[in-house]
This record gives structure tokens, sequence and C-alpha cells, in this order.
């Protein structure tokens, strides 16, 4: 429910701080008082159009707050959650709009766009007015409203569906990765051959490609790898080289050897280099004799070298992803060498799927037509008691087979039309192109009275639907309301002195200058004031009989 609702620097309002009550609020007063400007405040905070135009002159910002109160596992939360935004039952969202064109959105403190509140919002209120395009006058709503009625029971036969045709769609995949018809898959068929053989002979082995680029880097290097070899062996081996440096230095600290054990334990460490550089010496000239350039190796790797580029280019980045490639190709060959007996197969799994799809369907139209009904003869009850004595309202289904079903969606292969007729001898017609602006209003009051406990909203607003009713109609009108109000709290512009009375909750919007400016005030009546504007609204003189008389028909509403 709208528990609070805040309003600064819109149209005529500077700042209006109303408290509403769970059931029935009434808001009243004379024509151009700013009724449509509460009625604007409320729909600009749940997320209709911005305009400059909504923003009080002189002032350079509008801003709006509600508060609501909601059930913690409403769809509203559930919404809330995927983005993040925590709740313990209570939402409230903050509306800024400015001159500059520029404005702010906050649920629950937090930033969120336009769209994000909507997608809230429309879980939370139902706004309908005489001008509004009635949601029920769209045909690809009409079956949702059957489907609201029916809930677990549509959701249930919904699931199995999408989970049907989630698997159809997995089966296709397969026959499209075994190619089209039986050409396509011989073709598919001669590709793979072609590309396992072009690997297989390859011969390929991981990390080939590393090491063959490596041994083309040494015999690309060969002469400067020699010289080098040889430079350092000559630094160590020629006359006055290392060794024969490190052959002195040994004679030289052996003959003082004697004198200290430090001296000896040098002289050894001498002997050990001696014999390492020695070591070295030899190793380098195996690498030298080893190193020779053959033409005929290199062309080898240069050969295989490009033939792993080229392999690298078609079927991977590196020899593993290669062989995986190979792997793949080759349980791909042998689907396709049975793919008449896959095909088959596949297609008699489609044909199971279809039929179990079309039995879902049937079975989704019969719970409907049932639920419809139902509905039907409800809403008919209703509009009789709102003085259309000859209504008749029907659902009209569209006929389907096993050929001509939609199969594809999860929501069935129904489309319906609502179908109404206020007069007698009047035959049924789409109930759009036939209803008019007064039986429109009264068929939607007797649909929310149907429905009240079905789509989870917990406000409705109604504005001035109720306009061009009066007398016995206007009190079954105001019984709507309060039948509704037990479960869904209401907010209704009403000039009806009889739905004025059945309010819980009564506010006066009115019109007062001050500093040479008019302003829109909010006020909630008392017991007393209430009862003077159902006399107002009467048009009556206000005098006992006539405060008598509205005394009355509040009592009406309290039994």
């Amino acid at each position: 429910m709208l528990q609070r609702l805040y309003i600064k620097n819109v149209a005529l309002i500077s700042e209006a701080d109303i408290e509403f009550d769970e059931k029935l609020n009434v808001l009243s007063g004379e024509t151009g008082s700013g009724k449509s400007v509460i009625l604007d405040s409320i729909n600009f905070v749940l997320g209709s159009k911005a305009d400059k135009t909504m923003i009080r002159y002189g002032e350079q910002e509008a801003a709006v707050r509600a508060e609501f109160v909601v059930q913690e596992n409403s769809e509203a939360v559930k919404k809330l959650a995927e983005y993040d935004i925590e709740t313990d039952g209570t939402i409230v969202i903050h509306r800024k709009f400015s001159l500059d064109g520029k404005g702010a959105i906050k649920i629950n403190g937090s930033a969120v766009t336009a769209s994000m509140l909507k997608s809230v919002t429309q879980h939370l209120v139902d706004v309908h007015g005489q001008s509004e395009h009635f949601f029920l006058l769209s045909e690809d709503n009409q079956l949702k409203v059957l489907d609201g009625i029916l809930g677990e029971k549509a959701v249930a036969v919904q699931f199995q569906l999408s989970e049907l045709i989630k698997k159809k769609r997995e089966i296709k995949s397969k026959i499209a990765e075994l190619g089209g018809d039986g050409a396509e898959r011989e073709r598919l068929a001669d590709l793979l051959n072609y590309q396992i053989n072009e690997i297989e002979q390859a011969e390929i082995k991981v990390g080939e490609f590393d090491e063959l680029k490596a041994r083309q880097n040494v015999l690309a290097n060969t002469e400067r790898i020699l010289s080098a070899l040889n430079g350092v062996r000559a630094v160590l081996n020629d006359d006055g080289g290392s060794l024969d440096a490190v052959s002195s230095a040994q004679h030289l600290i052996n003959g003082i050897s004697a004198f200290s054990e430090d001296y000896a334990q040098i002289g050894s460490r001498l002997e050990g280099l001696y014999a390492e550089i020695s070591d070295i010496s030899e190793l380098l000239s195996d690498y030298a004799d080893d190193l020779t350039f053959d033409g005929r190796e290199a062309e080898e790797i240069d050969e295989r070298l490009s033939l792993l580029k080229n392999l690298r280019k078609k079927y991977g980045a590196d020899e593993e992803e290669i062989l995986a490639f190979l792997e793949k190709s080759r349980e791909k060959y042998e689907l396709l060498s049975d793919s008449t007996n896959a095909v088959e197969k596949y297609n008699k799994q489609i044909e199971d799927c279809n039929k179990n799809i079309f039995e879902l369907c049937r079975k989704l139209t019969k719970l409907r037509v049932s639920a419809a009904e139902n509905f039907c003869k409800s809403v008919t009850s209703e509009l009789k008691t709102l003085n259309i004595p000859n209504a008749q309202f029907s659902v009209v289904f569209n006929e389907y087979n096993e050929q001509t079903a939609n199969l594809q969606s999860a929501n069935g292969s129904d489309s319906v039309c609502f179908m109404f007729s206020a007069n007698k001898g009047e035959p049924l017609k789409p109930l759009s192109k036939v209803i008019s602006g007064g039986e429109m209003s009264r068929f939607m009051l007797a649909v929310k009275t149907v429905l009240k406990d079905i789509n989870g909203i917990s406000t409705y607003i109604f504005d001035e639907i109720d306009a061009g009713i009066s007398g016995f109609t206007a009190k079954t009108v105001a019984e709507k309301f309060v039948t509704i109000a037990k479960n869904t709290q209401i907010l209704a512009v009403s000039h009806l002195p009889q739905v004025c009375a059945a309010s819980s909750a009564q506010f006066l919007i009115y019109k007062e200058e001050s500093g040479g400016k008019t302003l829109t005030r909010v006020k909630r009546l008392d017991e007393e004031s209430k009862i003077s504007e159902i006399v107002r609204l009467t048009g009556s003189v206000d005098s006992e009989i006539a405060r008598s008389h509205a005394k009355e028909l509040i009592k009406q509403f309290k039994n």
C-alpha cells in the first residue's frame, strides 16, 4: 500500500505531506482545485515521463517521495532483489526533476533508471482513469488475465512447455551439426575426412614447433656461435691463457702452503679451478666439433615449420589445440558416417516433443476455457449490479489442431478475444470495438472486483471513473470500492457523495491565496468535515436535514 506521499513544488502545490489509509481513500474538491496534480505526482513518482511544466512557477526543481509498505514476498520486492536493492517490506521512492531537464531517481537510497523504476512500480500500483487506454482492451493482455486467474496451474504447464521447447531446440541443434540434407552432410563428411587426413599425416607432437624454432635459430647463427666457442676456448687454452695463469698461481701458492693451512686450502681451490677450466675447454671443443651447418636440415626445418604454421592457422593456436580439433573431427565424422540413422532418431524425438507440446497446449487451453467461463459469469454478474442489466460477456478462443498449433511458444497456442454487448438484442463484439467510456469504467470496476485477490497489486487508483453515474448505481460503485478495499488499498478521485461516505479516509483538495500566489492544499477531513463535504457533493444547503442525510449515508457503509 501507498503509506505516505510527499510532494514539493509540483504545479500549484508548494508542499504537501499526505498519509493514506490502508483501505478506501477518497479525494474530492471543486473542479480545478488540483486533484489531478495529486495523481500527476503519483504517476511521476511511479515512472511516467517528466515534464518541465509540472515544476511550480518560480522554482527550479520538483520532487515527489512515495513510501510503500508491501509483503516481503511480493513481486516488487523480488524485482528489487534483482537490482541488489535491499528492503524489509518498505519501499521508498524519491524522484526529482529540474528545469534544466536533469532528474534523479532513488529507491531505498539506491539510484535507478526510469525503466528500472517502472519495472518495480508496475507491481505496486494500478492506475485507471477515464481517458486511459485500459489494459483489458488489448487482446495481447487478455490472455494474461486468464493466466493470472489460473495462477500456479498455468505456470506449471508453461514451465513444462518451456522445457520441451528447449529440448526440441537442442535436438535441432544436433541435426544442424550433422548438416542439413543428405548432400550437405556428405559435403561436410568429405571436408572432415580431408581435415583428419591432413592432421594425421603431419604426425605432429606437442612442443614440436618451439623445438624446431630453437634449432632453426641455432642453424641460422652457426658461424657466430662457432666463432664465440673458439674464442672462449682460445682464452682458456692458448699460451698465456687462463689455464697457464691458474697453473702458475697454483705453483706459487704450493711453494708456501707449508707455512699455513689457509695457503694449502687456496692451493686446493686453485687445483679445482684448473680442473673446471680444463673441463669447460674440452666441452667447448666438443660443442665446436658438433656444430656444423647442414643445409638439408635447415631446409627440412623450414618446410616443417611452414607446415605447422599452416595447420595452426586452420585448426588451432598450438599443437594441443590442433590435436583436440582432430579428436573432435573424428567424433563428428563417425557420427556423420551414421548420419541417416542419427537424423531419423532425432526427427523421431522432435515428433515426440511436438506431440507432448500439443497435448500440453490442449491442457492449458482447457484450463483457460474453464477459467474464462467462471470469469465471464462473475464479471457479468457484477455488471448487472452496476446498472448494465443486459450485459453479455464472453471469451472467444481461436481454434487450432496439430497442423495449425503454435508449438514454439511456452505460452501455448491460444489467442483470445474478450467479447461484449451492453444492450439486449445486440450481438457480442470485440470489447475494444463496442464499449463506451462509461461502460468501460463500470466494466473495469467489475473486473477489479472479481480479480481483487489475484493480481498481487497493493494499490488501485481510480481517477473519476464514476463520472456520469448516479443514484442506485452510485451506491453500488461505492460498495464495490469497499469490497475491493478489504484486501487492496484504493485511492479514488470522486464527486459521488456515496463514494465519499464509504471512504475510510477522506481528503479535500482546495485552493487558497497566500502572499499573492494561488496554492493547492490537501487536508484530511475529520468526521464533521466529511459530513460537510458530502452535503456539498449532494448539492444541498448545509442544514440539519442535509447533515442528517449525510450521516445516514455514512452509516450505511459502516455496517
